[in-house]
């Protein structure tokens, strides 16, 4: 894929002052311009598949649907799209399953004023952004874990079952989420019970516990 000179950008976050925020720094750039913004997983994906989109920023937080959702969403339907997860959190476990999703890179909110321009040059020229200060010790934490054998939560459960934990963690009915996915009522319920069981959970407060503690939602 070639850099355009003039790339379009969508910013997804839930918060008016964050997208206004990275809107300034990127209008500023003469390569970069913000053609859309979103401000949930579902929104962004539906912007997201604009053509006059080659690089979508996903904060990994949003309702509805989470950044993470939403850029496996995108990339399934636009392989090509230059994905970035933006976050406030400095974790292994979001920045592995960002580039699990398929995103080039992750940018801490903290530090989007030094890093964010970088990052998006880098994701459009096809290069991973990985953020300086805690590269060495993620990496050296993943490796030993996965020489151990160990197993994080979020394999357990199929994407279309996170989607499902998310929006019923969101506190939406049975039919609004089967709208939402467009699958049927009935599906859903299938999904809640297979996540139940899967998780040894019991009902909706536990698994709201287990949407926070995996940072489908915020709390």
């Amino acid at each position: 894929m070639s850099v355009p000179l003039v790339a379009g950008v969508l910013i997804a976050d839930d918060h008016v002052l964050v997208r206004r925020g990275l809107r300034h720094v990127l209008d500023a750039a003469p390569d970069l311009r913000v053609v859309a913004e979103a401000q949930d997983g579902i929104e962004a994906v539906r912007l997201g598949l604009a053509e006059d989109v080659d690089l979508a920023i996903l904060d990994v937080a949003m309702p509805r649907r989470t950044g993470l959702q939403a850029a496996r969403e995108l990339l399934r339907h636009r392989p090509g799209l230059r994905v970035l997860m933006l976050s406030m959190h400095d974790a292994d476990q979001y920045f592995f399953e960002a580039l699990n999703a398929g995103a080039a890179g992750y940018v801490l909110k903290s530090a989007a004023d030094r890093d964010l321009l970088e990052a998006c040059r880098a994701a459009l020229r096809g290069e991973p952004f990985l953020y300086p200060p805690a590269v060495r010790t993620i990496i050296r934490e993943h490796l030993d874990a996965a020489a151990a054998g160990e197993e994080t939560d979020g394999e357990v459960l199929t994407r279309r079952e996170q989607e499902v934990v998310k929006l019923v963690a969101e506190a939406h009915t049975t039919e609004q989420i089967a709208e939402l996915l467009t699958i049927s009522p009935r599906t859903v319920e299938r999904h809640r019970e297979n996540v139940l069981a899967k998780l040894g959970m019991r009902d909706r407060v536990q698994l709201t516990r287990y949407a926070i503690r995996r940072g489908l939602v915020e709390p």
